[in-house]
């Protein structure tokens, strides 16, 4: 494999190879770019969890029993300072029928309804007036954003012409469009903030605008490549997840720019010992190249495990991260060095690396922390560890929460609704429950009557009624409203012991769905996922790192320092998101998420550094191998550290909980392992274990 690597760099580093590298990533950019793009294939309605999950087997059953009944349910807010007139609701109605929106099933009618039935759907106040309305299931996300914005149109435009109220759209269906326009809108102030961020800190860093502009325009071709290889398996029926492309974005930004700082950063030391620029390319490639490619097949390694996933969130990571990191990959040995080959001394202007001309040698920080820690180890890599540890301990304090809407701004219709309903209404009336009951033949007249009292008797259900039937009375179904937030834990904990009490219902076989049947069901499959995932990852990462080291207790530590740094950046994460930014909670998304990137990402760094020592270790001794390895890195690492690290505090400029508390625990993360564990630690642990190597020799 290193010879083959080896024949590319070397081909890619000459005239000939470095002007044929980059014609071909171009010509390959501008012809993918006739085909669709990813964002054309994004869903926010995306089904998280697998088929055999107890509540999609009963949103199924719904289905094939109740074919009619099946919607997406919706919930219209009137909200006044006075009360309500039926009147003004009726004509608001009116012109969302004569609208004729297509994806809107038909609305029932306010005349035809009795008294009693009106008063149900006023708050007890009469101030705030809550209509149901149901879209067609499986017409996707998109449509029931537009389907929103045009009865939020009409609502809201006779509210305020006639100073009659203020009008939200709710619901289920409230929720999956401005979940989809959230992300779009969101989409293009992240590429924004990306961007800006890694261009400012080049600049900072290096004081070179080549150095800034060249990292960024390798990333430019590889974004589009990526984008539209995705959108072409999107194409061919993978659905694509919208937080799935958000995190794929940071992703690459920040994989190609850390890429390119470890393949400048080299050329640069090689542009001081050859003339050409070419030689000096082919020179740092065969140092650098082989490190590079390994480190990008880790974090491809890593992603791969996420196929073994449940959890369909996770899944959807696989082939989209998977198709970004081999683009990655094939662009930091080619693309990446034929750009800086092209540019060569000019890049570094204005501090230009002359031929012959050694820069000057000062003791910089690395250089001081790696006698440091080389002279004190045991106290240096005791105390880093000593402090992660402590950082950890705060996992015990770890809450999920489930309420994604709470994460929305807080000027969102759908939020603004749900709020609304939440403080007049039976808060179950959010995201009702269907229950359906299917005999064999028919369903008892003993199983409806025991679970009617079954749902009587809890307290944790506010109303419920029997809501179909079918025609041979072989199943029934009900509609179940409960008298908690359908999306809180203390829901869910009522609903799962309500499903435990039906699980064995005589002659009838019970099925529950809905959305807090759906959020037990993904607490359950996301918790064994993450045992699952971390034990894979963690096996897989050390195979691959004793390959690389050709040593069977360097990966055991490497991955070791890398796995702590995750659980003190979660520990940290979680007492500062509450403390700084009020989350009580986390999403059950964030603690997997987070592993993945910075144990992936992460060991990138550990393998620079071990890869230099290795390099070091073939001409010198331990010890200064060491503080030479730590010493040439440092700054490189450092600097690539905290460009990462920017880059994924960049997912905080998100209006989504989920992305904005992952964006801050992995950025707090990579700072860890930047200084902390690839600094410290880890050259602790060398001279610790490798020592006792020399001594037994």
């Amino acid at each position: 494999m290193n010879r083959i690597l080896q024949s590319i760099t070397d081909f890619v580093s000459t005239r000939k190879g470095m002007w044929i590298t980059l014609i071909a990533w171009v010509v390959l950019a501008v012809v993918l770019s006739a085909g669709p793009a990813a964002s054309e294939y994004r869903s926010a309605s995306f089904q998280s969890l697998p088929d055999d999950a107890q509540s999609i087997i009963a949103e199924n059953k719904v289905k094939e029993l109740f074919p009619d009944d099946q919607a997406t349910p919706g919930i219209l807010v009137f909200d006044a300072e006075k009360e309500v007139e039926v009147s003004d609701v009726q004509a608001v109605l009116n012109e969302i029928r004569e609208a004729d929106l297509t994806g809107v099933q038909e609305m029932m009618e306010l005349s035809d309804l009795p008294p009693q039935a009106i008063e149900g759907f006023f708050s007890e106040d009469s101030q705030t007036f809550i209509f149901p309305i149901e879209l067609e299931s499986g017409i996707g996300s998109d449509k029931y954003s537009e389907i929103n914005d045009e009865i939020l149109s009409i609502g809201q435009t006779y509210g305020e012409e006639q100073n009659a109220f203020d009008f939200y759209v709710t619901g289920p269906a409230g929720i999956a469009g401005d979940t989809l326009k959230l992300f779009e809108e969101a989409d293009f102030v992240l590429l924004l903030a990306t961007i800006g961020i890694i261009l400012v800190l080049l600049i900072l860093i290096y004081r070179s605008p080549l150095l800034a502009i060249i990292p960024l325009l390798a990333t430019a071709i590889v974004y589009q490549v990526t984008n539209q290889i995705i959108g072409l398996l999107g194409a061919g029926g993978l659905e694509i997840n919208n937080a799935t492309t958000s995190i794929m974005s940071i992703l690459l930004f920040a994989a190609v720019t850390d890429y390119s700082l470890f393949v400048f950063s080299r050329f640069k030391e090689e542009l001081y010992q050859h003339e050409n620029k070419h030689t000096a390319m082919a020179v740092a490639m065969r140092a650098t190249g082989k490190p590079v490619f390994f480190a990008g097949a880790t974090v491809l390694a890593a992603m791969l495990v996420l196929f073994m996933a449940d959890f369909r969130d996770y899944q959807n990571f696989a082939p989209v991260f998977s198709t970004a990191l081999v683009v990655i990959i094939l662009a930091s040995v080619t693309l990446v060095p034929a750009l800086f080959t092209l540019f060569g001394r000019k890049a570094f202007w204005p501090k230009v690396p002359h031929y012959g001309k050694q820069p000057k040698q000062e003791k910089g920080l690395w250089a001081r922390i790696a006698e440091i820690v080389t002279r004190r180890p045991a106290i240096s890599g005791g105390t880093v560890l000593i402090l992660l540890t402590v950082a950890s301990l705060n996992l015990f304090n770890l809450e999920y929460e489930f309420d994604m809407v709470k994460s929305f701004p807080e000027n969102l219709p759908s939020r603004s609704g749900y709020e609304i309903v939440e403080a007049q209404f039976d808060k179950g009336q959010l995201a009702p429950i269907t229950v359906v009951l299917e005999g064999e033949e028919d369903v008892s007249e003993d199983a409806r009557t025991s679970f009617e009292e079954l749902l009587a008797n809890d307290d944790a259900v506010a109303s419920f009624r029997q809501s179909n039937e079918t025609d041979d009375g072989s199943a029934i179904s009900y509609s179940v409203t409960l008298s908690l937030n359908p999306y809180t834990t203390e829901a869910m904990d009522a609903v799962e012991k309500m499903r435990a009490e039906t699980g064995d219902y005589g002659d009838a076989e019970i099925y529950w769905s809905g959305m807090t049947p759906k959020l037990i069901d993904e607490q359950n499959v996301n918790n064994q996922d993450i045992v699952n995932i971390v034990i894979a990852e963690t096996l897989l990462i050390i195979v691959l790192l004793f390959f690389m080291t050709h040593s069977w207790k360097m990966p055991l530590y490497m991955m070791a320092t890398i796995l702590l740094s995750f659980t003190a950046a979660l520990g940290i994460g979680i007492f500062a998101v509450d403390v700084l930014f009020g989350y009580e909670a986390i999403s059950t998304r964030v603690p997997l998420y987070a592993f993945i990137f910075l144990v992936a990402l992460g060991i990138d760094y550990n393998i620079i550094l071990v890869s230099r020592f290795m390099e070091e270790r073939r001409k010198d001794a331990i010890l200064p191998a060491l503080k030479r390895s730590i010493a040439s890195t440092g700054g490189v690492i450092s600097s690539a550290g905290v460009i990462l690290a920017a880059t994924f505090a960049a997912l905080m400029t998100m209006p989504i909980a989920d992305l904005f508390v992952f964006g801050f625990i992995v950025a707090i993360g990579i700072l860890i392992d930047t200084f902390l564990v690839r600094g410290v630690l880890l050259p602790a642990l060398i001279l610790f274990f490798e020592k006792e190597k020399t001594t037994s020799t």
